[in-house]
């Protein structure tokens, strides 16, 4: 019983990327073959956990794009802290059944993001809504999708194994 409820959580994950359960966005190699006339209008939310001292915002809260375009939109993130703090993105989309259409080709949320005391940064994500998105009926009514971020504080890397130095001695003998 212990075994399958760890692997129940792998299979979760995998269960939601492949078909968008829940909002959960698709991971895309490349950029679609093609552009439909349809168009969508995508929302930016941000948000921050509780212990995670940053500041976190999308440069722009809408834009207007095609089905199958390629669009770049930029977060500023400042770590307002006196202190090294890391942070790793959650995301979704809502609604949650347009999952299986959007599709990021690149994204700060892929990876844990570390910054230094007071560093300001601006964090892409590189998307597009899938053309076949037209062609379910499901989502006819859909006119908005919603993509939200949320940063939760993460373990900060040890700076000394990440530079390439050896780690201090500990003053035993």
């Amino acid at each position: 019983m212990v075994g399958l409820s760890f692997a129940a959580v792998p299979f979760y994950s995998w269960f939601c990327r492949t078909t968008g359960y829940g909002g959960t966005t698709q991971v895309a190699k490349a950029a679609p073959a093609q552009v439909s006339d349809r168009t969508m209008t995508v929302r930016f939310d941000s948000n921050v956990a509780a212990g995670l001292p940053w500041r976190f915002e999308p440069e722009r809260r809408t834009i207007d794009v095609k089905l199958g375009q390629v669009v770049t939109v930029y977060y500023a993130v400042t770590n307002q802290a006196a202190r090294v703090t890391a942070g790793q993105a959650g995301y979704n989309v809502s609604p949650p059944t347009a999952g299986i259409y959007f599709e990021k080709i690149n994204c700060f949320c892929f990876t844990q993001q570390t910054m230094k005391p007071g560093e300001k940064r601006d964090m892409a994500v590189v998307f597009y809504v899938d053309p076949k998105l037209a062609d379910d009926a499901e989502q006819n009514g859909v006119k908005l999708i919603t993509l939200s971020y949320t940063f939760y504080p993460a373990q900060v890397p040890d700076q000394t194994a990440a530079e390439g130095e050896p780690p201090a001695k500990s003053g035993r003998i």
